[in-house]
């Protein structure tokens, strides 16, 4: 039976167990210094990969595994990194989630070789999937007082949203004024930063019973998820008639339906059916996952056409992006708490959707010839506060109502639903961009301009396509969310006395 909302555990009664007190605060600036590192290494390594391959002198076919070997370890194992925090608890996979993303990052910028690059980015993915959803977790479990939730869900929304964006630049002023490596290197003043919060404010966990895993649907998962993550990274270098990528494809697939079934059969499910069988939960889980779809052609595309068709440094890509960022923060600050109360979920998600769409939409109409403040400005502006409104409402909900022995892996099932959706995005997207291309090429007369032009086609029609996703994604949320207020997870205790 489908739940509109309530506790995912209904033979579970509360408990009392408590989330806020004195310093919650204070826990959700260590949670947002984690969430955005690993945020920010979803790009800032893009802008420092030329000069990485310049340095390190590998191919341009080998380019690609600095980002895919990250995201293969990241996505294919959040679920099990999620659980592993609801079992042995948040605290500690925090912890070793953030020493193992540093040490990772430290090998990374210390490489003097193409596979010591690659080996640092897989270190920091498998320790990423250990700290992204204990970090959503641990907020989901401090703060259950209705109010206070929404403005936390907030900022560590604004920040989620942002990160990508603040990543470019970051990344773009490291390479640009000091060294490729410091995109690495930058992490371990986070993490520094977030071991010491972590370590003073979360407290140790506590067990009444013997934790179990679910050994069978871990395996089937991680394997599910790692086939259709790089079946759709072998689609963007090769086709998506390619033996290889349909082979990986259909078998990920078809490992998701084993593990459904598994989920449905099993004592001790690694993800409980009951955490995505209600419409608040599964409907944001839909918004995350159209949001990470769309989210990738602003970043990617939009980058390409302010780089190679605009003339701006990597500092002035980044810092382009940062009205955006500025849309993001007031939209994620002022929504939960100003607007979700009053119209609810359903209309803030759809509403946001079609915001963003239009934002796309108007930056799908650029050319040679555009101007920033009249053609790229609106554009981020609408971007921004749609992507806010879409990001700190869905994480809300994604996690209404879980008991605290879910909450993990609620919180990875975001993370995990926004990287298949990017990495669908990227492969669908540039299949695009490469069509476009190709067709003008063809149908236009060659010369530099032609080929200049033929660059924005490539561009503006993926940013056409984000435009129709994101429209897809205001359907979806309109049909599915049901528009009752959040009901918050069970809390847990969070400091130390």
């Amino acid at each position: 039976m489908i739940a509109t909302h309530g506790a995912s555990a209904p033979d579970k009664v509360n408990t009392g167990r408590r989330g806020s007190h004195a310093m919650r605060w204070w826990v959700l600036a260590v949670l947002s210094i984690a969430q955005l590192m690993v945020i920010l290494d979803g790009t800032v390594v893009n802008i420092a990969l030329p000069a990485a391959q310049a340095d390190l002198g590998f191919a341009d076919g080998d380019r690609q595994w600095v980002i895919t070997g990250y995201a293969l370890a990241f996505g294919s194992l959040l679920l099990l990194g999620g659980r592993l925090g609801d079992l042995i608890g948040r605290r500690t996979t925090f912890i070793v989630g953030l020493v193992g993303f540093a040490v990772a990052s430290a090998l990374g910028g210390a490489a003097t070789s193409f596979e010591m690059l690659v080996a640092a980015r897989v270190g920091q993915g498998i320790f990423g999937a250990l700290l992204a959803p204990a970090a959503l977790s641990l907020l989901s479990v401090t703060f259950t007082e209705k109010g206070e939730r929404a403005r936390a869900f907030g900022i560590f929304g604004a920040l989620s949203g942002a990160g990508a964006a603040i990543g470019l630049l970051l990344g773009g002023m490291l390479t640009e004024w000091a060294n490729w490596r410091w995109v690495m290197f930058i992490n371990l003043f986070f993490a520094a930063a977030a071991l010491v919060g972590a370590v003073l404010l979360l407290a140790k966990h506590t067990v009444d019973t013997r934790p179990k895993l679910d050994i069978p649907g871990t395996i089937v998962v991680t394997a599910a998820l790692f086939a259709i993550v790089y079946g759709f990274s072998h689609a963007e270098s090769t086709s998506w008639t390619d033996a290889v990528t349909i082979g990986f494809l259909a078998g990920g697939v078809a490992l998701l339906v084993v593990f459904v079934v598994l989920q449905a059969r099993v004592a001790h499910p690694l993800l409980p059916l009951r955490i995505v069988l209600s419409r608040t939960r599964g409907g944001s889980f839909l918004a995350v996952f159209v949001l990470g779809m769309g989210m990738f052609s602003i970043f990617l595309f939009l980058t390409y056409y302010l780089q190679l068709s605009m003339g701006y440094t990597p500092v002035n890509s980044g810092l382009a992006f940062m009205p955006m960022v500025a849309g993001i923060l007031v939209s994620a600050i002022t929504i939960p708490s100003l607007v979700l109360p009053r119209v609810g979920p359903k209309i803030v998600i759809t509403v946001s959707f079609l915001i963003s769409a239009g934002g796309m939409a108007w930056l799908a109409q650029l050319g040679l010839d555009s101007a920033y403040v009249s053609d790229i400005l609106p554009g981020m502006v609408m971007m921004g506060l749609g992507l806010g409104g879409i990001m700190t409402t869905s994480f809300q909900g994604a996690t209404a109502g879980v008991h605290h022995e879910d909450a993990g892996v609620a919180s990875a099932l975001i993370n995990t639903s926004q990287q298949v959706g990017g990495s669908i995005s990227t492969a669908l997207l540039t299949t695009i961009a490469a069509s476009a291309m190709t067709d003008y090429l063809t149908t236009n007369p060659a010369s530099p301009l032609t080929t200049a032009q033929a660059h924005v086609e490539s561009y503006t029609a993926t940013l056409a396509w984000g435009a129709a996703i994101f429209i897809v994604g205001a359907a979806v949320s309109a049909v599915l969310m049901p528009n009752a207020q959040f009901e918050p997870s069970e809390g847990e205790a969070v400091f130390a006395h």
